[in-house]
């Protein structure tokens, strides 16, 4: 059994570092340019609540390279092993997926979708064939698939708490106590 060399448990976060400065270009000016197209396409959905500011986008990916940096620290401290690093890892490649098919739905440019193909999927591939290589046992089964799931709510969760900390204290919403 070889080591695990850091190229793979710290190389998660700068993959995500390179992918994420696309979007951090990108995103903020991206939705807003799209919104009459996208209340054309699905006049249901209240497109004002995903309109994303540039500081809303900057709060947002300085959360996520938290969560990052954290799975491949625990990466590197357990030699890929850990539970959460592999299931980051997955998260992440499975996320440049869906920027590919962001792009074909929208059939156009979509955040993110430059750096998927390039950057994301095959740091994705190249980083699992090492664990294997490495003899590093993988997850799969029901706990990979829960972790893919929770994938779509960790980033929730991260723009929602971005929203709120990216807001002015006078124009956030008074709740009653």
């Amino acid at each position: 059994m070889e080591k695990v060399p850091a190229t793979v448990t710290w190389g998660l976060l700068a993959a995500w570092a390179v992918h994420d400065a696309e979007e951090l270009a990108t995103m903020a000016r991206w939705t807003r340019t799209a919104r009459p197209r996208l209340e054309q396409r699905y006049p249901t959905v209240p497109w004002e609540r995903f309109e994303l500011s540039q500081k809303q986008v900057n709060v947002a990916l300085g959360l996520m390279a938290g969560v990052m940096a954290g799975a491949s620290a625990l990466g590197a401290r357990s030699g890929g092993r850990s539970p959460l690093f592999q299931s980051v890892l997955a998260a992440f490649g499975v996320h440049g997926a869906v920027h590919l098919a962001q792009a074909a739905v929208w059939r156009g440019y979509t955040p993110g979708v430059l750096t998927a193909p390039v950057v994301v999927i095959p740091f994705s591939v190249w980083a699992w064939r090492r664990l294997k290589a490495a003899g590093v046992p993988t997850r799969t089964g029901p706990t990979t698939l829960a972790s893919l799931a929770a994938f779509p709510l960790v980033t929730g969760a991260v723009h929602a708490l971005a929203r709120i900390l990216a807001t002015p204290r006078r124009h956030r919403p008074k709740h009653p106590a």
